[in-house]
């Protein structure tokens, strides 16, 4: 085995060559010093525990290796367990010089990696972090007091856009120097163990690209084809009026620096920019999901707002088991779920609506949706998942108030009109007229019979009276106003 130098460039949630700090801060000194770069993954679940990656998304990421193995011809390390151990194992074999890695945020990264730099430090090893995933770090915004913000708006309007620029993306370093040494052990990314036995993602497979020109063509496809119409279309779940770039930006197919600055760039010369704003603002939504999941390490388990500790689930098996199958009777909260099933994708109004069905009006734990969501959704990204359900439940940081309970029915007739998208997911009600396609409940038995459709045998009766369990969450929830008020 060559006795060159090395320095370990560790991939994580940056899957991609371009404006990837570093690679290519590797790069640059494996040129300057005569050394190898050794492009290295490590499938490393061990400190997530509960909250270990899901099916879906280890599919995405299965796909997405594959990618970046391709465009580093070959030369990307694998290796699976916990990340001390293989990291020692290739400082024992290799005269490893430097280990860059770009940061991940959650509280168990965090940890693992702080406790890396001391451990690898101490052995004369330069080890550096680099920020590669958000646009702000999150203890560089402060509020005037210098504690951390807990509401969106002044957040993002005070606290970010009014800092300094997100740095500037930056081209693909020069890989001349990304090179395995020979008779290195290697594993293949089928050794990884992401792919599940039965292959159950097909749909997935047609309907989505992973990897980093995958994340570029559909960047490319948005600014072409929706971006000038976002904010008008983008609560509309039958028309493609979003990015879709949730899985890449997951995993780092493409940096949230390369997405603000080419949407930005799109706009240039326009006049009206709402839709332009709009868009920057979700990029923010993510930011802040981050930012409060650093500043409050507790919130994946627990409620951000500790009052609503004392609120009653109900917890019904029956009524979870027939929300995560698309089989609730409500037909947007199923087409919802059946669209998560099928693709691994859910559309965001979608997602808000269900989420408030099953912690209201099914009034089961906000817990249960998010580590459904986590093991369906190929976007699985920790912080938004949790900050979004403890969203929707009241619980969390600027979270709607928990007396806001999404009506699935108007929620369906006003932003499925047509009922394009209920239709799409639940085809056994495409014949229904446009008038019930969301309440075929109170259509008239000789207008579902010319439907194809017998309610309890085609296509479920309702599981909860929406009036009633709205009004029974109601109640509920005053044990919490209660508390807040004490």
């Amino acid at each position: 085995m060559s006795s060159k130098g090395a320095v370990l460039c560790w991939f994580r949630r940056d899957l991609r060559l371009r404006d990837n700090p570093a690679l290519t801060r590797a790069c640059a000194l494996a040129s300057a010093e005569n050394l190898r770069v050794i492009p290295l993954f490590i499938l490393d679940d061990d400190d997530a525990g509960d909250f270990a990656t899901g099916g879906a998304s280890r599919w995405w990421l299965h796909h997405s290796l594959v990618s970046l193995r391709d465009n580093l011809n070959g030369q990307l390390l694998l290796r699976s367990g916990a990340a001390k151990q293989a990291l020692s194992a290739l400082t024992e074999e290799l005269d490893v010089r430097a280990i860059f890695w770009n940061r991940c945020y959650e509280p168990w990264q965090i940890a693992r990696d702080t406790e890396l730099k001391t451990h690898f430090k101490s052995s004369g090893i330069d080890v550096q972090s680099f920020q590669a995933s958000l646009l702000w770090e999150p203890w560089d915004i402060k509020n005037k007091q210098g504690s951390a913000y807990k509401v969106f708006t002044p957040y993002y309007r005070k606290g970010c856009l009014l800092s300094k620029q997100p740095r500037l993306p930056k081209a693909a370093p020069d890989l001349s120097d990304c090179a395995l040494p020979e008779g290195l052990q290697q594993n293949t990314i089928d050794e990884l163990g992401l792919l599940p036995s039965i292959p159950w993602y097909e749909q997935m497979q047609n309907e989505w690209q992973p990897g980093e020109q995958g994340a570029s063509d559909r960047l490319t496809q948005y600014i072409e084809s929706a971006a000038f119409a976002y904010r008008d279309q983008r609560n509309i779940p039958s028309v493609v009026g979003t990015s879709r770039l949730s899985p890449s930006l997951h995993y780092g197919e493409l940096s949230p620096n390369q997405v603000w600055y080419a949407v930005k760039h799109a706009f240039e010369g326009r006049e009206d920019d709402k839709h332009l704003d709009t868009y920057l603002s979700e990029l923010g939504w993510r930011e802040f999901s981050y930012y409060l999941l650093y500043h409050f390490p507790h919130i994946p388990s627990d409620s951000f707002n500790a009052k609503f500790d004392v609120f009653t689930w109900e917890n019904a098996p029956e009524k979870l088991r027939a929300w995560q199958t698309g089989n609730t009777g409500i037909p947007i909260i199923d087409a919802g779920m059946r669209e998560l099933w099928q693709t691994g994708y859910m559309h965001n109004r979608i997602r808000m609506v269900v989420g408030s069905f099953l912690v209201k009006n099914l009034r089961c734990d906000w817990r249960l949706g998010e580590a459904w969501f986590r093991d369906c959704l190929l976007d699985a990204d920790l912080a938004a998942n949790v900050a979004s359900w403890q969203w929707v439940a009241g619980s969390g940081a600027d979270a709607a108030p928990y007396f806001r309970i999404f009506n699935p029915v108007l929620q369906g007739e006003k932003f499925d009109s047509d009922g394009e998208y209920v239709k799409k997911f639940c085809p056994e009600l495409a014949e229904v007229p446009k008038k019930f396609i969301h309440k075929p409940w109170e259509a008239p038995t000789d207008i579902l019979k010319s439907a194809g459709v017998w309610l309890g045998t085609d296509y479920p009766h309702p599981i909860v009276d929406l009036k009633e369990s709205r009004e029974a969450a109601l109640d509920a929830y005053e044990v919490v106003k209660a508390a807040s008020n004490a």
